[in-house]
């Protein structure tokens, strides 16, 4: 039974290569595509799923961890859109492979990951500034821009926050504070942590303070007994108990405040709503 348990993670993989199990980004019935935005001196390739629907929506822009953008993620992007989300999920790796190429064509993820650390943050910034400026002009756009990202990426959605006052909500999961620059974020920050994970959660009280002292909205919610990138972690077959449940309320909770802010500020002030 011990060694079954310990198979099985490997045995669901076979069976999925197979054909015997559902692959969320080839069966999804949302149109998907590799987009090209300008940045700077360069071309930077993002992933673009656009929903299905028949008005202007909220986008968000969803930033890669320390490995470059995964699978994973172009399938939390996917499951955006079929929220009713416009998600673009840029490859910040794009041109920096050794052909020129992005994420996919670093030899190994270790190798992506050191080219992650060499990225300069002004850089990053444009790239992200270009994603969200592609994002907010496709036609089906209401204007609205929120920014999300994992690990390496949360803490660079932080970071985004500080600037580009425009954004309306920046979402941190398991990612640190920037150390300077509280003073220039303008929209709210929500963080999602996991209460194993020492390393990050060791900055989120100091973090909460500055916030709160400049008056800036940081809500920080920390899931019991789930470790550091539970939201990929907890879709495991052989997940914890604590990275799973982390991962589905995060999920109720990331969609939840996503919708209380999908609408253009002067919509909702005719409408009454008020923004944090």
């Amino acid at each position: 039974m011990t060694l079954l348990r310990l198979l099985l993670p490997a045995l669901l993989l076979i069976f999925n290569a197979a054909g015997g199990g559902t692959d969320p980004l080839n069966d999804s019935t949302r149109h998907q595509e590799w987009v090209t935005i300008r940045s700077q001196d360069r071309a930077l390739k993002g992933f673009l799923v656009t929903p299905e629907v028949d008005h202007p929506v909220a986008a968000v822009i969803l930033i890669h961890g320390n490995r470059g953008l995964t699978d994973w993620l172009r399938t939390v992007a996917d499951r955006l859109a079929a929220e009713g989300y416009l998600a673009l999920a840029p490859d910040l790796l794009s041109g920096r492979a050794s052909d020129g190429g992005g994420t996919s064509d670093f030899q190994s993820t270790d190798a992506a990951r050191n080219a992650i650390y060499d990225l300069d943050s002004e850089g990053v910034t444009a790239d992200l500034n270009a994603a969200a400026d592609f994002l907010a002009r496709q036609p089906v756009a209401n204007g609205v821009v929120m920014v999300t990202g994992f690990s390496w990426g949360g803490s660079q959605s932080f970071r985004f926050a500080t600037k580009r006052p425009e954004l309306a909500a920046a979402f941190v999961f398991y990612g640190r504070a920037p150390g300077d620059d509280f003073e220039s974020i303008e929209c709210p920050v929500y963080g999602f942590y996991g209460g194993d994970d020492t390393r990050i959660n060791a900055t989120i009280p100091l973090t909460g303070e500055i916030m709160l002292a400049l008056d800036k909205v940081f809500e920080p919610l920390t899931y019991h007994q789930a470790g550091h990138s539970f939201m990929r972690k907890g879709e495991h077959p052989d997940a914890s108990d604590g990275n799973r449940i982390a991962m589905n309320a995060s999920w109720d909770r990331w969609l939840a405040i996503l919708a209380e802010h999908a609408e253009p500020e002067d919509l909702e002030n005719l409408s009454g709503a008020r923004r944090p």
